[in-house]
């Protein structure tokens, strides 16, 4: 069976939390827009509001899906012998699009309204979510092998050795001091041709990309730590809020379709 490509995966991912948006918003928007004391009378009232059936069922399936990105990227964080059931990476994007839909369902469940101590969940929960943007952004910008494991400096340097050592092969002069404008007039002045000239500044910008990344290394780890600080306790309340808020609901009877 044919493998589904890494960038195509990735895509579908993107696509999905986009299209359930604009489902959402053509199945209520003539709800939604109404004020509150108004929505009695809309014909999707009991549809649509919180403890509706597509509101409630919205509001299970959102918990749900965060429950699951969180404990499933957790587990597979921390635990060595799950190592063999794919790539951190590919679970951290996996985290991130359940962490995505999961927010866009319970909006949509709270009908875009909410108050009391629900509302320091849903804030909690756009924090965590705004956050975790910006821990992606830090994510990438720290160099990792192709399984996610981050990537020592000793390794990156050995990484350099060798781009530069394949430079020097190639016949290029002090590889690791010429720029890559500098590189490719050298390659015209010596005639080589275009298939040799194009691997060969490939290899330049691998270098030089792997240049910049150790660069920021320290300063993205660093930064990265902080980032837990901020990213982690707003997780924390959010489910806390959010268990206390299902509890509540259950003990009032409010039971979906069960």
């Amino acid at each position: 069976m044919k493998k589904i490509p890494h960038r195509l995966f990735l895509i579908t991912l993107s696509l999905i939390p986009i299209v359930l948006i604009v489902f959402l918003i053509l199945q209520g928007v003539s709800y939604y827009k109404l004020p509150l004391e108004e929505r009695f009378f809309h014909p999707g009232h009991h549809t649509l509001k919180p403890g509706g059936i597509m509101g409630h069922g919205l509001g299970i399936a959102g918990t749900l899906a965060m429950i699951l990105g969180i404990v499933l990227y957790m587990v597979r964080k921390r635990i060595p012998s799950l190592m063999r059931l794919g790539h951190l990476k590919h679970w951290l994007e996996f985290h991130i699009f359940l962490c995505t839909i999961g927010p866009i369902m319970i909006l949509f469940h709270t009908s875009f309204k909410f108050g009391g101590v629900v509302a320091i969940s849903f804030w909690c929960m756009v924090a965590v979510f705004i956050s975790g943007i910006i821990g992606r952004f830090i994510y990438i910008q720290i160099p990792r092998n192709i399984e996610g494991r981050v990537l020592s400096m000793a390794e990156l340097q050995e990484m350099i050795r060798g781009l530069t050592g394949q430079l020097f092969l190639s016949g290029i002069t002090d590889p690791d001091r010429k720029t890559l404008p500098e590189l490719k007039e050298a390659l015209l002045n010596q005639g080589s041709p275009r298939t040799e000239m194009k691997s060969i500044l490939t290899l330049k910008r691998k270098e030089l990309k792997l240049k910049r990344k150790i660069e920021r290394l320290r300063s993205m780890q660093e930064l990265f730590k902080y980032w837990h600080v901020i990213h982690l306790p707003f997780a924390i309340i959010m489910m806390l809020i959010m268990l206390i808020h299902v509890v509540v609901s259950i003990t009032f009877g409010y039971r979906w379709i069960f």
